[in-house]
C-alpha cells in the first residue's frame, strides 16, 4: 500500500466552508509553506462552485497539497492530489481502484471504522474528535486513550478536533503520524504566527528541534 506520510509529523488544514474562497486563498498563500495537506470541506459548494475554488488556489497553491472532501469527481477532475472520504461517501477500495492516482484519506471514529478503512485500503484516516471542538458542540471526544488504541494499527492516524499548540504534544506521543487544525489557524488574528506555533509544537512533540 502506498503510505502518504512519512516519519515527520504532519500539519493537515481544514477549511470551514464559512469564508469566501479568496479570503481562504490570502491565507494559505502565506502558510502553505509549513503544512502537509489542504483539506477543501466546502460542503455548501456545487461541483462547478469547488472546480473553480482548486483552480483559483491553485494559482499559488501546489496541487500535490490539495486534498477534495467527498468530491471525488473534483479532486480527479482538478488532479488534487487525493480526496477525504466520510462514511457517506464511496468507500476507499472503489475509488482506489477506478482512480488509483489519488490518495485516500477515510474520516474515521472509532478503532473498528480504521479497521475497515485498512482492510478497504485507505492511505491514512483522519481520527477525532480527539479534544472538546467548537465544530462539535455538545459531543463527547474521543480522547488520547482512545487515540492511542488507533494508532496501533498498521496505517498513518492524523488526529483532529480541539488540538492546541499546548495539548499536540500529548497527541504525538499517542503515536499520531500528525494532526489536522481547522479554527486554530483559519480563525486565528495572525495564521501565520499560529501555523508556526503548531509546526514548533509538533517538532517538540516529535523530540526534533
Amino acid at each position: 500500500m502506498t503510505r502518504i506520510l512519512t516519519n515527520a509529523k504532519e500539519l493537515h488544514i481544514i477549511s470551514n466552508g464559512k469564508m469566501p474562497i479568496e479570503q481562504l486563498q490570502e491565507i494559505l498563500i502565506d502558510i502553505h509553506p509549513y503544512v502537509t495537506s489542504i483539506h477543501l470541506r466546502e460542503k455548501q459548494k456545487t461541483a462547478r462552485e469547488l472546480f473553480q475554488a482548486v483552480e483559483l488556489l491553485s494559482k499559488n497553491i501546489p496541487l500535490s497539497k490539495l486534498i477534495i472532501n467527498d468530491r471525488v469527481d473534483v479532486a480527479f477532475t482538478t488532479r488534487a492530489a487525493g480526496v477525504q472520504l466520510a462514511f457517506h461517501s464511496l468507500g476507499p477500495m472503489i475509488v482506489k481502484k477506478a482512480f488509483p492516482q489519488l490518495k485516500v484519506g477515510c474520516s474515521i471514529h472509532s478503532k473498528s471504522d480504521g479497521e475497515k478503512a485498512l482492510r478497504d485500503g485507505a492511505d491514512y484516516v483522519l481520527f477525532g474528535h480527539v479534544f472538546p471542538s467548537q465544530s462539535k458542540p455538545g459531543k463527547t471526544p474521543k480522547g488520547i486513550k482512545e487515540l492511542s488504541r488507533v494508532t496501533l494499527l498498521d496505517i498513518p492516524v492524523i488526529a483532529i478536533g480541539g488540538i492546541t499548540p499546548e495539548n499536540t504534544k500529548q497527541v504525538s506521543q499517542a503515536g499520531a503520524s500528525g494532526i489536522a487544525v481547522m479554527s486554530g489557524i483559519l480563525d486565528s488574528r495572525d495564521p501565520l504566527l499560529a501555523v508556526k506555533a503548531y509546526r514548533n509544537a509538533l517538532k517538540d512533540g516529535d523530540g526534533k528541534k
